[in-house]
């Protein structure tokens, strides 16, 4: 099974294939990527190389861990798998009944904008920027859903 390495601290001078050459003395090198930022194109410091097996990652991070490439020292360690989503972890965007979610009237009882239970956008109880509802308890506070007084 593959196994990707996190390597971090590079120079905005290492590219995908100067990444794929240092790394490729430990081991079958599936796949090197450089993040670059998505505007200006320019390294964000930080890559991923994927070995085809764990015992080639292992060597890699044994071997390449504080050692310079291109003029800085490289840190290099197994990358974290993420699990869920965005926002919060289980909910994505608009997860477990945000806006349009829950009943025909979610917008205004019960819901509020993004605010369902464990989702939402940056949620943290559900809700856009965390708390159930935009800003903590409905679109302005208060506890409930965007215009409390419609029924």
């Amino acid at each position: 099974m593959s196994a990707k390495v996190y390597v971090g601290n590079l120079s905005w001078n290492t590219t995908d294939d100067t990444l794929r050459q240092a790394f490729s003395d430990f081991g079958q090198v599936l796949d090197s990527i450089v993040m670059r930022d998505r505007d200006t194109g320019r390294s964000r410091g930080f890559g991923f190389v994927t070995f085809s097996t764990g015992q080639e990652a292992d060597a890699a991070i044994a071997g390449l861990n504080e050692q310079e490439l291109d003029g800085r020292r490289i840190k290099v360690n197994l990358a974290n798998a993420r699990g869920g989503g965005g926002g919060g972890g289980g909910g994505g965007y608009s997860g477990g009944g945000g806006y349009g979610g829950m009943s025909l009237f979610s917008f205004v009882e019960g819901g509020g904008y993004n605010s369902g239970g464990g989702g939402g956008y940056q949620g943290g109880g559900g809700g856009y920027q965390g708390g159930g509802g935009y800003q903590g308890g409905g679109y302005g506070g208060g506890g409930g859903g965007y215009n409390q007084g419609w029924t």
